[in-house]
């Protein structure tokens, strides 16, 4: 079995859960998540958490995003990009340099408002199910954060922008705000995900290739290992005299407590060298405590 993530390149035509379907088939395993939706029609990166990595899903799906979008100004649409049933044209009139103000105005912390074709649930409903009932229900906004926004092309009607945003961003949301304040309206017309996290377009393999790298068995080069993701947590290697509190899941008794600030997270190995899990310092019983198990090692007896 597999344990690690994986920067999957996601093509356009497959949800996210089409990956992580393929992906069971292609690896014959069943423990597979992925770690931030991407609708049908966008593509590019989409970390895959394999085995015992999924307990990472959380942790990663709370890292930044970067997109690259094409927006189509002068008309709205149903899903708010241009898969949807047309709902108003309008005459595009802003210049260029009018598209830019308005797009570098949405940086910083706001409100937005989700778009009704989303998974989002209200009252145990997604509000993607009410839409196709066709209803249209008020959303409550919620926070997000724009970190940087760059336009590349402008072409009125179409412009290209790249934008790096907090979790939780629509950016089919932004571009009909766009559209909204520059009173012609817009839809997004394309979508690119180039970063999410550390993972960039540069490393993202499509799945075609996934497979064909799991046949020759060279598909480990492409998995960065969990203890990645914690590389600025210091370790700690449990002796072999501690070895059966480590596998029980209890707190490990650490000496230099008073080096470290309580709430310190360390990456714990076994006496092999091997990395387990990821420990938090509490210092009022000078102990690290079990934050979260990745793999504990078997008893050698």
């Amino acid at each position: 079995m597999y344990n690690g993530v994986i920067n999957i390149y996601k093509e356009k035509g497959y949800t996210s859960a089409d990956v992580v379907a393929r992906l069971r088939g292609i690896l014959h395993q069943k423990k597979i998540g992925h770690t931030g939706t991407l609708d049908p029609e966008a593509e590019g990166v989409l970390p895959v958490c394999l085995g015992y990595a999924t307990k990472l899903v959380e942790h990663l799906t709370d890292k930044h995003k970067e997109y690259i979008c094409t927006i189509r100004l002068g008309v709205t649409t149903d899903t708010e990009d241009m898969t949807g049933e047309i709902l108003t044209r309008s005459e595009v009139c802003c210049s260029g340099d009018e598209f830019k103000q308005a797009v570098y105005s949405f940086l910083g912390p706001q409100d937005q408002v989700p778009p009704m074709y989303s998974a989002l649930k209200q009252n145990g409903k997604r509000l993607y199910e009410l839409a196709r009932e066709g209803k249209v229900v008020e959303r409550p906004a919620r926070k997000i954060e724009v970190f940087n926004v760059k336009v590349l092309e402008v072409n009125l009607p179409t412009a290209v922008f790249r934008i790096e945003c907090s979790k939780g961003t629509y950016i089919r949301s932004l571009c009909r705000d766009i559209g909204e304040k520059l009173g012609c309206g817009a839809a997004m017309e394309k979508l690119t995900r180039s970063m999410s996290g550390d993972f960039t377009l540069d490393d993202a393999i499509k799945l075609d290739e996934v497979e064909s790298l799991a046949k020759a068995g060279d598909l480990d080069s492409h998995i960065v290992l969990v203890e990645h993701f914690f590389n600025d947590c210091p370790a700690v290697f449990v002796q072999p005299e501690k070895m059966k509190l480590l596998r029980n899941g209890n707190p490990l008794p650490f000496s230099p407590l008073g080096m470290f600030k309580d709430g310190q997270l360390f990456r714990v190995y076994d006496d092999t060298e091997k990395f387990c899990a990821i420990y938090k310092q509490d210092s009022t019983a000078n102990v690290l405590k079990a934050e979260t198990i990745f793999e504990l090692p078997l008893s050698s007896e």
